[in-house]
């Protein structure tokens, strides 16, 4: 049996941090019910690709909840689940009457997950944000650039996936409480604070010290380090990502290499941070006549850390590590085609999580899920259509 096979989510999310959470429950087996807009967001293929690995697993039904008749649906079904989450701004769900407060009366034990942008409190509570405000706001756009260069930031919104996989867990925590004490609760998950939190040590440790955020480019934020970054390969844009921090580490290092002469200039930690800029002229001359994975597997075989920095066709198709793990899956669709997704990046020895199916299509099970939880017959639900109340 799959660890949360059993319990019901009811899902109003949207975009990606809100989905990751869901995707995280229905991989452990809960039931999750997306509840969707006729206009919903797409991101291509619904099955697969980025809408699919977002939406696998889930059952997707389609209200009008700014039609009476489709709200009323919305709060019938929430009477009957576990867990009812969204990622909307603040003031959304309250305006709709269906607040935590509101949802407790539906059902009183019920889990309500807020993971809005910046918490249901404080002087930025209805302010609206997306993956690259949050960062931005939280330090990493600073911080992630070149010494000498302006803001760059990730290219992807790395604070939905954060926020989304806190999101997850603060609802596991949610279901243990409930399962010890039959009490349900609200969990007001600010993603500004799940960002803000995976970044707080180096933000407070400069605040403390008097100093200030400024990008260290691929230098270590960790302790000093050389050669310490990433240095061209062979080929048409291949890179090795390198780092050396101790004595024992650069010995390794230099022994890979086959101990050249210029290495002995090295062998403290010192003077490798002294003459950093000279000694990483050094490695990308050895690199840049290497295949990066060749490099790679000269050095691991040392004991050095390194590292192909990979793209798209690396990770998905050529990485034997993900290969043998099985982290991406085939996953059949009901049209008879198959759809490649990434997997549950867990293994639970006795009740391991799995992909519970590809994406759904838009409102592919409204007429199933109201049938099977509401108890509705066909011609109620065909009227319903009708007048716009579901889709």
């Amino acid at each position: 049996m799959l660890p949360l096979a059993g319990v019901r989510v009811l899902d109003f999310t949207w975009v990606v941090a809100g989905p990751v959470a869901t995707r995280i429950l229905a991989d452990l087996g809960a039931d999750v019910i997306k509840v969707e807009r006729r206009n919903a967001m797409d991101f291509g293929d619904r099955r697969g690709g980025l809408s699919g690995t977002l939406m696998r697993g889930k059952r997707s039904v389609v209200l009008d909840v700014n039609r009476p008749r489709g709200l009323e649906l919305a709060r019938r079904l929430a009477a009957v689940s576990d867990v009812v989450i969204d990622n909307f701004s603040a003031r959304v769900m309250s305006n709709l009457g269906l607040a935590y407060e509101d949802l407790c009366r539906l059902k009183p034990d019920v889990i309500c997950v807020r993971m809005t942008g910046f918490g249901l409190t404080g002087p930025d509570r209805d302010h609206v944000s997306y993956g690259p405000t949050l960062q931005a706001l939280t330090g990493y756009t600073l911080l992630m650039a070149e010494p000498s260069g302006p803001p760059a930031g990730f290219g992807y919104s790395y604070s939905d996936l954060a926020g989304g996989n806190l999101g997850a867990l603060a609802v596991l925590a949610a279901l243990w409480h409930r399962r010890r004490t039959g009490r349900g609760q609200l969990v007001d998950l600010a993603q500004l604070e799940a960002v803000a939190s995976l970044l707080g040590p180096t933000l407070l440790a400069r605040a403390l010290d008097g100093g200030t955020s400024a990008p260290v480019g691929n230098a270590s934020q960790e302790e000093p380090g050389a050669p310490h970054g990433v240095y061209p390969c062979a080929g048409d844009d291949r890179w090795l990502a390198i780092t050396v921090f101790s004595d024992d580490d650069w010995t390794r290092f230099a022994h890979a290499l086959g101990d050249p002469e210029w290495t002995t200039r090295f062998g403290t930690r010192a003077a490798r941070i002294e003459h950093s800029a000279e000694l990483d002229a050094l490695v990308a001359a050895w690199t840049r006549t290497r295949v990066a994975e060749e490099a790679m597997a000269v050095l691991q075989t040392a004991g050095v850390a390194a590292g192909v920095v990979a793209n798209a066709e690396d990770v998905c198709a050529r990485d034997p590590q993900l290969a043998a793990r099985g982290h991406f899956v085939d996953v059949p669709t009901p049209e008879g085609r198959t759809v490649r997704i990434d997997g549950p990046p867990f293994v639970l020895s006795e009740t391991p999580a799995r992909v519970g199916g590809p994406g759904p299509l838009l409102g592919e099970h409204t007429d199933e899920v109201l049938g099977e939880l509401l108890g509705l017959r066909s011609e109620e639900i065909a009227e319903l259509r009708a007048v716009g109340a579901v889709g």
